[in-house]
């Protein structure tokens, strides 16, 4: 699963400190990979002559740290974290593949536990109006099962329906998305802080993203839409609409103040 080169290595005793396995150990002066690791990968970038590799994955993707490019100043982040809106009016354009597929990368850097790495993400662009339709038609049923259980969506999903059904141009679940992200994973933490880095590079991209909650919730009650995406065993965890915002906001918004508790 790892392997050292031993023409390389030094002995430092950094990856053997740094495991948060404690699967690397010194041995004579060189390190030694021990089984049951969790390909965290901290050895590999925590070694200062580059003598350890993850043939499993791919090294050449492994990149060196400069001290610049990869710094975030604190003041820009905070102030991007500020600026993010939900975006519900889309441009009608879509993301082009390089991009979407740079957005993503975000995703599978997240962090996991265990490194599991599970998250997968399942894009609906070309495919989008198919997929519309069959939310659609699959929502008076899908309502009238949650009858008991969850009335409140019932009544409110129903409203959807009747809306959309009375005026097709209504698209209040979609908001004239021109694509879709779902994140699905066994962990909803891993899910949810995939989701969160996508989005922030999306913004880094000049896109924007909207959290559909309800869309989610539909999904998860309808077997034929789970299905169609190819998630009938796996939990979805959220559905992320992804455009160009066709709308320009000038500042950030207020927001209550922070529950802090310092103890």
């Amino acid at each position: 699963m790892i392997t050292i080169d031993r023409e390389k290595c030094i002995g430092c005793g950094l990856c053997e400190r740094d495991c948060p396995a404690g699967k690397i150990r010194v041995e004579e002066g060189k390190a030694v990979w021990k089984p049951d690791c969790i390909q965290c990968g901290h050895c590999v970038a925590v070694c200062p002559r580059m003598a350890v590799a993850i043939p499993e994955y791919d090294m050449g993707d492994v990149e060196e740290y400069d001290g610049e490019s990869f710094a975030v100043k604190p003041e820009n982040f905070l102030h991007a974290v500020k600026f993010r809106r939900s975006v519900r009016n889309f441009q009608n354009r879509k993301i082009d593949r390089e991009t979407m597929e740079r957005i993503l990368q975000a995703g599978r850097y997240t962090p996991t536990a265990k490194n599991r790495q599970a998250c997968r993400f399942i894009v609906v662009q070309d495919q989008l109006d198919e997929f519309k339709d069959l939310v659609w038609d699959e929502i008076p049923a899908m309502a009238d099962r949650m009858k008991k259980t969850m009335p409140q969506y019932s009544m409110l999903f129903k409203f959807f329906y009747r809306r959309h059904r009375d005026n097709p141009q209504d698209d209040g679940l979609f908001f004239n998305t021109p694509a879709c992200v779902m994140v699905v994973a066994d962990n909803p933490l891993d899910g949810g802080l995939a989701a969160a880095n996508i989005e922030n590079m999306a913004v880094a991209e000049g896109a924007g993203v909207l959290y559909d909650g309800y869309l989610t919730r539909i999904i998860e009650a309808c077997p034929a839409a789970k299905e169609w995406l190819g998630i009938q065993d796996t939990p979805l965890v959220c559905c992320m609409l992804i455009g160009y915002p066709a709308v320009t906001y000038r500042r950030t918004a207020p927001r209550k103040p922070a529950d802090i508790e310092w103890r």
